[in-house]
């Protein structure tokens, strides 16, 4: 079996916007304001998580998915994959997300968001409250398992559950996540279009990143919209 992570983690470990986020989170003080570091004066930028590749990247990264029918849902639980851990003192990776991906966003010295502003890419509600919102895992934890992380030992699953560094996690609105459920490209796109291109090419990506399979119908899907939407 390949060995998904640590390639990732050595990828990322020098991205500059990782660094500069992590110091940001570590040493802001208590209820400080947080500054981001996308442009946040426009949603579009400010609400989109990092890493999401280029077109031609995501090409690539597609080309190379293995090809093959899903595996069993048996033996899943969400349990199997530890989420919302600590990634960067005191803050949870849901909490890491929401300041990551949010609009003026303060804290409390718990890392808590106590005021800001909050853009779902998925179908455009905004919202002041961070609790409206979900951290929606772009591949879901139930796809990520019948795709080959049911293999994956349970301290690897945990690192794809609270990866912060990569598109794996997008701060939206709690009706879009519950209907996306875990279904794929092939099953349930976003209801607002805008966000099409950029969504396949997160899917894509975060399956390149671990080394996830793809199901014919969902790699039609995907370069069905790479082909009209990017």
């Amino acid at each position: 079996m390949k060995r998904r992570l640590p390639r990732f983690w050595a990828s990322i470990a020098a991205t500059f916007g990782a660094v500069v986020l992590a110091t940001s989170l570590a040493t802001a003080p208590a209820a400080a304001e947080y500054t981001p570091t996308t442009a946040n004066d426009g949603y579009s930028v400010a609400s989109i998580p990092p890493g999401i590749p280029t077109l031609s990247q995501a090409q690539s990264q597609l080309n190379g998915l293995t090809v093959e029918p899903e595996g069993s849902r048996d033996g899943y639980s969400r349990d199997l994959f530890p989420h919302w851990r600590v990634v960067e003192s005191p803050c949870t990776a849901r909490q890491y997300v929401l300041v990551r991906d949010g609009s003026n966003v303060q804290t409390d010295s718990n890392c808590q968001p106590t005021s800001g502003s909050w853009f779902s890419e998925f179908d455009g509600e905004t919202t002041t409250n961070a609790g409206d919102f979900d951290i929606d895992h772009m591949v879901p934890l139930a796809e990520a398992w019948r795709s080959g992380a049911a293999s994956w030992t349970t301290a690897e699953r945990a690192e794809f559950a609270n990866d912060v560094n990569s598109s794996a996690l997008w701060a939206v609105s709690r009706s879009s996540n519950a209907s996306k459920g875990d279904r794929d490209p092939a099953e349930w796109m976003p209801p607002r279009t805008a966000i099409h291109c950029d969504y396949a090419k997160s899917w894509i990506n975060v399956k390149h990143l671990y080394d996830l399979s793809v199901d014919a119908a969902e790699r039609s899907a995907l370069q069905s919209t790479l082909d009209t939407a990017c």
